[in-house]
């Protein structure tokens, strides 16, 4: 009797051990599962107010040509530094290249030569006048923005022109090379204002001996895009 009592617990043991699994929650006991993770992230912690600021884009004519005039000084080498004048057009190939003709007039003064001889002179007046053509391949180096108070702003750029050309001078045309650069301030969005610096190189004997003079140029202009 005992024995059966034995066998009948060992029965209920091995029952109870092998379906624990299947109903540790029937009876509200056992480990519970966790929830599925949400795939929805989660809330932002600050919402960011960010005032938006109009900008108005600058309207810049798409016409490639440009043409206008200068004004400024010019150092004929040997005969003194007088005014300058002359007018440019140019045909923008692309935004950086550009094609240049220019034509300038200026007035030589006296050598020292001619002021310490007391009257003498190399050349007649009429022979002075100092008048250049030039076409030149210019480049935009440095495109940007140029500030005027505190809510306008305006293009700008730096360039590069150099050029072959030919000068008019003591009575004949003499072969030139000029190079030099630019300063161009894009004021509405049609008209530029200039700055330059050029050199024209050419070779001249009215002095006795041959020789290439460099004749410094600075002027101020302005354009018109077209």
């Amino acid at each position: 009797m005992e024995i059966r009592f034995r066998v009948l617990f060992l029965i209920i043991a091995l029952v109870t051990m092998s379906g624990c699994a299947a109903t540790k929650n029937l009876f509200g006991f056992g480990q519970e599962e966790a929830p599925p993770l949400s795939a929805e992230p989660a809330g932002q912690v600050i919402d960011p107010e960010v005032e938006r600021r109009e900008i108005k884009e600058p309207k810049i004519d798409r016409e490639d040509f440009e043409v206008g005039g200068f004004v400024g000084i010019m150092s004929i080498e040997d005969f003194g530094t007088s005014t300058v004048y002359g007018a440019r057009i140019a045909y923008h190939v692309t935004e950086g290249f550009f094609v240049e003709g220019t034509v300038g007039q200026s007035e030589a003064g006296l050598t020292s030569f001619e002021q310490l001889s007391g009257g003498a002179r190399l050349m007649d007046d009429d022979e002075r006048t100092f008048t250049y053509y030039n076409l030149n391949v210019g480049y935009n180096i440095l495109p940007g923005e140029g500030f005027v108070g505190e809510g306008r702003a305006y293009n700008t750029n730096f360039y590069l022109t150099a050029g072959l050309g030919s000068t008019t001078f003591a009575g004949d045309d003499r072969f030139t090379v000029n190079f030099g650069g630019g300063f161009r301030f894009l004021f509405t969005d049609s008209v530029a204002f200039h700055v330059d610096f050029r050199d024209h190189l050419l070779d001249i004997d009215i002095l006795g001996e041959e020789k290439t003079v460099h004749n410094l140029e600075a002027h101020l202009g302005v354009t018109v895009f077209f």
